[in-house]
């Protein structure tokens, strides 16, 4: 007799958004945009930002995580591993789940970063989940987060519009029923890495007097490419993974789509069949936070969530990366 396979459950999940609110409106006295221009072109009304001198990416991860523990009466020593998505970390080292482990408290957990962009949580949740699977952790947080004011340039409009800070953190726990995460599809393309990337700051060409002049430390981006190899990928992907798991449009009670764009999310939610109603947005309060976004989706929506329900996530970031990732919740609210 086969044993029964374990599965990975989210057991519960926490968000954190900084206090300040950047609006439409101030950013049109920063560059020349307006808010209709933004709102119709993206669907983002506003978004967060971290502000003051020496605070990074941590922060946000230390608030998700704190938070987390708390909702799930949690000991922090319970805690095995620390999974951080992430492209802002706070240092290239040590990691930046490293440095939330220490904050929170998790003395016994060990962690590494995750650096997939706009998919990070989703990369980061199907590798949590494998630990779980394996039978060697029982509590396992994967955090998704990113600063991504640290990396933007508010004098360049394309880009300085699209993104703000945040982030969430969810628990993960061996499933006591058949509810958990039930398959996942990534995928990366390295080939068009170079029309969304930050070019400077690596091995490849260090910081120095010229990278800075030139700006280089800011994301770059070839919108226009990235937008149509964005609404194929993630809209095939998620495809993909319902008719692997013979699922129709009627059995998905929702799709926790990357905040990054809404002509983008609605594309997506077209090639699976559903509509509106079991779209999740929230991306005219945050923008897009990059591996952020999923998580916050999460976090915002928890109290819709049954337990049973079929939930697809899907993402595409830069590198290329994209995936997508079906998971039965696991608690009711």
């Amino acid at each position: 007799m086969t044993s029964k396979k374990l599965k990975a459950s989210i057991t519960g999940v926490h968000g954190y958004v900084p206090d300040y609110i950047l609006t439409n409106r101030e950013l049109e006295t920063l560059v020349d945009t307006t808010d209709e221009w933004i709102v119709t072109r993206t669907g983002i009304k506003e978004r967060r930002i971290l502000k003051g001198d020496m605070k990074g990416t941590s922060i946000l991860g230390v608030e998700c995580v704190k938070g987390l523990l708390n909702k799930t009466d949690t000991d922090p020593k319970e805690i095995d591993l620390i999974i951080c998505a992430t492209v802002t970390p706070d240092m290239l080292f040590p990691s930046t789940s490293n440095l939330i482990a220490d904050r929170v408290g998790a003395s016994n957990s060990y962690g590494f970063d995750i650096s997939a962009a706009c998919s990070g949580f989703i990369y980061a949740l199907a590798t949590g989940s494998q630990f779980i699977e394996a039978g060697t952790h029982k509590k396992v947080i994967v955090v998704g987060a990113d600063k991504m004011s640290s990396i933007i340039d508010y004098e360049e409009r394309k880009n300085c519009v699209l993104f703000g800070d945040g982030g969430g953190a969810v628990l993960l726990e061996p499933s006591e029923d058949e509810n958990g995460i039930q398959d996942y599809l990534l995928k990366s393309d390295g080939s068009g890495g170079d029309m969304l990337c930050l070019k400077a700051g690596g091995s490849l060409k260090p910081a120095s007097i010229e990278t800075i002049k030139n700006k280089e430390h800011y994301i770059y981006q070839e919108g226009s490419s990235v937008f149509k190899f964005a609404v194929t990928n993630m809209a095939d992907i998620s495809e993909e993974i319902m008719n692997n798991n013979n699922l129709s449009s009627d059995d998905v009670a929702y799709l926790v789509p990357h905040q990054a764009n809404k002509r983008i999310i609605d594309a997506t939610a077209k090639r699976m069949g559903i509509g509106p109603e079991k779209v999740l947005l929230n991306i005219e309060k945050y923008g897009n936070t990059t591996a952020g976004t999923i998580p916050l989706c999460l976090w915002d929506f928890e109290n819709k969530f049954k337990k049973g329900d079929n939930l697809i996530l899907a993402a595409f970031g830069g590198g290329f990366t994209w995936g997508s990732l079906y998971l039965k919740w696991s608690y009711n609210n």
